[in-house]
């Protein structure tokens, strides 16, 4: 089942389940559509999901840092190796927000919110998942 976006529930589980003092990292993953889906009063050009995506991260890009957020990478994925047959992801993004409440606080913003229709007509799919940082599996 394809998820674009969280239930106000969810979002606020999230911020209930950890402590805020700690940072922590979201991992993006992300399947586009081949045309973008915007609805017709959206006003928006015709394009690829991946070419809506970039708008959407053309307008993110502030709100991020202004959250005290950054993006630490992003790639283009080559396949799974680990997955169910029918998953498949075009791009993985990371970004590093200092808190749950710095992430929260921005995709509640009107700012983030008059953009998020791009991101929104721009996937088929996604998974958003928050990680804790500096956890050390490999002894380092």
């Amino acid at each position: 089942m394809a998820s674009i976006k969280p239930t106000p529930e969810r979002l606020q589980r999230f911020l209930n389940e950890a402590d805020d003092a700690e940072p922590i990292v979201m991992i993006n993953l992300l399947r586009y559509h081949e045309q973008a889906q915007y609805p017709t009063d959206a006003g928006a050009e015709p394009c690829s999901g991946r070419e809506a995506y970039q708008r959407y991260g053309e307008g993110a890009g502030p709100l991020i840092a202004k959250a005290g957020a950054r993006p630490i990478w992003m790639g283009t994925a080559l396949g799974t190796v680990i997955a169910p047959e029918d998953e498949a992801w075009d791009d993985a993004i990371l970004v590093e927000y200092p808190s749950r409440q710095a992430f929260i606080d921005m995709v509640s913003s009107p700012d983030y919110q008059a953009i998020s229709f791009h991101r929104t007509a721009a996937l088929a799919d996604s998974r958003l998942i928050a990680t804790r940082t500096g956890l050390d599996l490999l002894g380092r």
